[in-house]
Parts: structure tokens; sequence; C-alpha cells
């Protein structure tokens, strides 16, 4: 399963498939890293999370882990997943803030869209920079895009 893919999105095909089928072993085959893509994927119920430059020597071995119920992650990308697993996570209404920066919104324009103060706005901006270890909102902006927190 591919996590971009025209009409739905990969989290939500996979969601639906082991409703269906919960038994179902899905492997992720992706471009896409990022600690929260992949912890999305596994939470979602994912057996096994690829990057597509990494099918020729990963492939196989992977089919058959999953294949025999265990899971499988290449150790670089469980890495990733265990550097971040006790970061505090960005709230939802967080993430939206985060997006509407990366829209290249200011403040006022931001509170205006999600119908909240400016004043809230910079405590969300200072959370988010706090949470992600940025030092300004284009470099919050980068990390969570590295991260798989938003998309462009």
């Amino acid at each position: 399963m591919d996590l971009e893919m025209p009409g739905v999105n990969g989290i939500d095909a996979m969601i639906a498939i082991r409703n269906e089928f919960p038994d179902a072993r899905i492997i992720i085959l992706t471009t896409y890293a990022g600690d929260v893509r992949i912890s999305r994927a596994l939470k979602a119920g994912a057996r096994g999370y690829l990057l597509k430059s990494l099918l020729r020597k990963e492939l196989l071995d992977t089919i058959r882990a999953v294949h025999a119920g265990q899971k499988r992650i290449p150790p670089d990308l469980a890495t990733q997943v265990a550097d971040h697993v006790a970061d505090d996570t960005l709230t939802l209404r967080e993430i939206e803030v985060l997006k509407a920066i990366a829209a290249g919104n200011a403040n006022k324009l931001i509170a205006d869209k999600l119908s909240i103060t400016e004043e809230t706005v910079k405590g969300h901006v200072k959370n988010i920079l706090s949470k992600l270890g940025a030092n300004d909102r284009t470099h919050a902006v980068t990390i969570g895009l590295k991260r798989g927190i938003i998309e462009l």
C-alpha cells in the first residue's frame, strides 16, 4: 500500500481494508519517511513499512516476515520513530496553525481563519516551536514536513 494515491490516502484505505478483513497483513511501500507518517501507518495496522528506495534490498525479507506474523521496519526508519517517541505531540489545533504557517499566513490571518484571537495563535506558535525544537516559524514548517506532521 502506498500512502499517497489518487482519490484516497493509504491510511484511510488500510483502515477500510482492515475493518473488513482484520487479519490482512499490509506493508506500506512509499517514498515518504518521517516518524509521524510511520507511526500513523503502524497505528492503522500496517505490519511493515518500506521506502521504495529500499525495495531491492528489503522487499522479499519484509514480505516473508510479515507473512510469518512479524512486523518489519528497516532500522533507520525504526530509529526515526524511536528518536521522537517521547516527544510532546502537537495538538490538532497546533497542526492547523502549523499548516496555516506553511501556507504563508501571518498570525492575524490565521486567527481570522480559525476564529481565534491573535494572542491565541501566538501561544500556539510558541508551543509548536518548543515541541518541535524549532528556531523559528520556517524551521518549524521544515521539521513538520520532514517528520510528516504536515503535507503541502
